[in-house]
């Protein structure tokens, strides 16, 4: 994919995580991943899609974009985010993202936290998940990427036991992640028969399961000024629907 980027959708909907919640966004989702996370939601990004070179990315965001703009009472839509998949895994994606910004785009990065952030323009706001223990992937969180941050980045954990929790507090606290940057603590949202699969890594059987209200208890209880954050577009429609 040296001449383009392998693309599985391109779509505006409702931004449903980190800081940015609430607001129009248009997704660019890549296709690929190298980790099979347990909790994962997107498998059918981990195949398919089309290959599109970085103009015809740019046109299509471009689109979505000025149709908020049709009347003279709207700006253009001005949020992008870049998500997969694993978007790092595609070479092209560095220049897609500089172009982006150099269109005044807000740029928006979800990355697994197991490839270099470093060269990624400076401009992009970075959200970098760290994988906690019941994914089956934390032995790939990359610990350098945290001397890569920025006030403007944000660090992710996704906490379904109570492991997890146990995990990302002691994570937060050793490398003092809030004075970098906001951290998330997100709630693992259960998938749907139809979103599992036989590739994704299985939770580990001593791991004890953490309900929501649990996790914000002992955000509370250990006094974490982190943000709690549940999916919000998994509140509107249905979870396993794609393209939200």
């Amino acid at each position: 994919m040296a001449s383009g980027l392998l693309v599985r959708e391109i779509y505006s909907s409702i931004q449903g995580e980190s800081t940015w919640a609430g607001w129009p966004c248009i997704f660019v989702r890549l296709t690929g991943c190298d980790l099979r996370c347990s909790y994962c939601d997107s498998v059918y990004a981990f195949s398919g899609g089309e290959c599109l070179t970085v103009e015809a990315v740019l046109r299509e965001v471009d689109r979505l974009a000025n149709s908020y703009s049709e009347s003279d009472r709207s700006p253009r839509l001005p949020l992008v985010e870049i998500t997969g998949g694993e978007p790092l895994l595609q070479t092209q994606v560095n220049p897609l993202m500089e172009r982006l910004c150099d269109s005044e785009f807000t740029v928006l990065l979800e990355t697994s936290g197991a490839h270099e952030i470093r060269h990624v323009d400076s401009r992009v706001h970075r959200i970098v998940d760290l994988k906690c223990p019941s994914s089956g992937e934390s032995d790939r969180v990359l610990l350098e990427n945290i001397d890569s941050l920025r006030p403007t980045d944000e660090v992710k954990f996704v906490i379904g036991t109570q492991q997890d929790y146990e995990w990302a507090r002691e994570m937060e606290q050793r490398h003092q992640l809030t004075s970098i940057c906001p951290v998330l603590f997100s709630s693992v949202a259960p998938l749907t028969p139809e979103q599992t699969s036989p590739v994704l890594n299985a939770v580990l059987p001593d791991h004890l399961s953490i309900s929501r209200r649990e996790l914000v208890e002992n955000i509370l209880r250990d006094k974490l000024l982190v943000r709690f954050q549940l999916q919000m577009h998994k509140f509107i429609w249905p979870p396993d629907q794609v393209g939200v």
